[in-house]
C-alpha cells in the first residue's frame, strides 16, 4: 500500500452548545439519581450519544411526525430535558402546567435567535426564518407565531403584503445556500432587515473544508440526521473535492476502498464525538484491525459510576 496522508480537518466535532448539552444531562442524572429522565427528542443529532445516554437510564423520545409540544404528550412524570436545538414558549408552558421538572439544554446561540425573532415581532414584523422543514431548531422558531413563515433553500419566496420584513436563519445552514437565499428575498423585498445567524461553530468549520488543498477525498463523520454534518458534505463538494463521503462509524468504510488515495482528509458534524472520528482515523492510518465501537467510551470522562 502506498503511504498515504491523513489529514485531520480543524477545527471539527462537538461545538460549545453541544458539549453543554451532553454535560447537562450527565449532571441531571447525577443530581437526579432516581428520577426518570427523558429527553424531548435528541438531546443532539447522533444516534451513539443517544445510546450512550440510554445506558445510564436517560430516555429519549423522537418522532419525526410530531412537533415537541406533541411529543411532549407522551411524558408524565419526573424530569425533561430539551434538547440543544430549543423549544417554543408553549412548550415550556405546556410543561410546567404538567408539573415536570425543566431542565434547559438549548444552545444559547438557538436562544439568541429566538430572543432576536421575538423583538421584532413584538415590533409587529413579518419573519422570514430560512431553515429545514420540521428540523427541531427551525421548528421552534415558526411554531412562535402565524407571522413567522419558514422558507427552505431552493424554494419560493413567500408573497406578503408588508414591507416590514425581518429575515434570519438556522444556526447551522451552508453558507452558500444562506447567501444564495439572502439575494433572492433582497431582489424582492429591498428594504428587508436580515440578520446572518449562522452561528460562528458551524461557520468556521464549513470554511476549514473550503481551505483545503490538494486533498483526493474527505470523509465526514456524523450521523445522517445532523444538519450541519449533511452541510459540511455539501461544502466539501462545492470546494471541488474529488470524493465526498458521508460516515456515521468506522463500520462503514473498507481501508481498501480508500486505497487510491494519496491525501485523505477527514472531518466530523458537531454532534459527532471525538471519539467515533478518532476509530476512523486509527484504521485509515494505522496497521490495525477494524475497532469495535465501546458505548461506554462516547459519553466521555465524567463520574457516573453506580448512576444506573
Amino acid at each position: 500500500m502506498k503511504t498515504q496522508n491523513i489529514i485531520t480537518v480543524k477545527p471539527q466535532g462537538y461545538c460549545g452548545g453541544v458539549l453543554k448539552a451532553i454535560e447537562i444531562a450527565k449532571k441531571t442524572r447525577i443530581q437526579y439519581p432516581n428520577q426518570k429522565i427523558t429527553i424531548l427528542g435528541n438531546l443532539v443529532h447522533n444516534q451513539y450519544v443517544k445510546k450512550a445516554l440510554q445506558s445510564y437510564s436517560i430516555d429519549t423520545i423522537e418522532n419525526k411526525n410530531k412537533t415537541r409540544y406533541e411529543l411532549l404528550d407522551e411524558i408524565n412524570e419526573g424530569i425533561v430535558i430539551f434538547t440543544a436545538h430549543g423549544v417554543s414558549p408553549k412548550v415550556y408552558e405546556k410543561a410546567k402546567e404538567k408539573g415536570l421538572i425543566l431542565v434547559d439544554a438549548s444552545c444559547p446561540f438557538v436562544l439568541q435567535t429566538q430572543k432576536i425573532v421575538k423583538q421584532y415581532l413584538d415590533e409587529d414584523y413579518t419573519i422570514f426564518y430560512i431553515g429545514k422543514n420540521k428540523h427541531p431548531e427551525a421548528e421552534s422558531i415558526y411554531t412562535m407565531s402565524k407571522n413567522v413563515y419558514l422558507i427552505e433553500p431552493t424554494k419560493e419566496i413567500p408573497n406578503v403584503d408588508t414591507n416590514k420584513i425581518f429575515v434570519t436563519n438556522q444556526t447551522t445552514m451552508s453558507i452558500y445556500e444562506l447567501k444564495d437565499t439572502f439575494d433572492q428575498i433582497k431582489q424582492l423585498y429591498p428594504s428587508a432587515i436580515f440578520h446572518d445567524e449562522i452561528c460562528n461553530a458551524t461557520r468556521v468549520r464549513q470554511q476549514a473544508i473550503l481551505d483545503l488543498e490538494n486533498v483526493d477525498c474527505l470523509i465526514v463523520v456524523g450521523d445522517p440526521t445532523s444538519n450541519n454534518t449533511q452541510k459540511l458534505v455539501d461544502i466539501g463538494k462545492k470546494a471541488g473535492i474529488p470524493d465526498v463521503f458521508s460516515i456515521q462509524t468506522v463500520e462503514d468504510i473498507d481501508k481498501k476502498n480508500f486505497e487510491p488515495y494519496s491525501t485523505i482528509a477527514i472531518t466530523s458534524g458537531a454532534s459527532t464525538p471525538t471519539y467515533l472520528t478518532n476509530q476512523v482515523k486509527d484504521y485509515l492510518s494505522q496497521d490495525i484491525e477494524k475497532p469495535k465501537i465501546r458505548i461506554q467510551e462516547i459519553l466521555g470522562a465524567i463520574n457516573l459510576d453506580g448512576v444506573r
